[in-house]
């Protein structure tokens, strides 16, 4: 098992970790919009989600996966208003990939925008892929 830590304050606090991998399973616990190195936080939800993704693929690769390996998303999201700007970054960067994904409307603490959570398998996207249409 790999434990990986970002150096948030709440990390320590909550006891929790930023990543856990299991084999080949890998979990990135709900991630807020902020740089945890300088504690910038993006007045906008589109540069929160980005700087999400920053952070995330940063625990993805700490474990040896990747973007391209998330197989599920859960996104928290307060005002509905925002909805639009934090898609289309999960499009930039799931497009393709197309994982599960859960989109809920939910306080989140302090000036917070978005918060993004996600679940990995290592070498999902390296994986043959059949698409399968429910309309079909």
């Amino acid at each position: 098992m790999i434990k990986v830590s970002s150096g948030s304050p709440f990390e320590a606090r909550a006891g929790y970790s930023r990543a856990v991998a299991v084999g080949d399973l890998v979990f990135v616990s709900n991630t807020a919009g902020i740089d945890y190195a300088t504690r910038e936080l993006p007045p906008d939800a589109r540069g929160q989600a980005l700087a999400c993704f920053t952070t995330i693929e940063a625990a993805l690769a700490a474990v040896g996966t990747s973007l391209a390996d998330v197989v599920s998303t859960r996104v928290f999201v307060p005002d509905p208003d925002d909805w639009d700007a934090v898609i289309d970054v999960l499009g930039e960067k799931f497009r393709g990939i197309d994982p599960t994904s859960t989109f809920t409307a939910t306080p989140l603490a302090g000036a917070y925008k978005v918060e993004i959570e996600v679940t990995a398998f290592r070498g999902a996207g390296a994986a043959a892929t059949r698409r399968v249409s429910l309309r079909d």
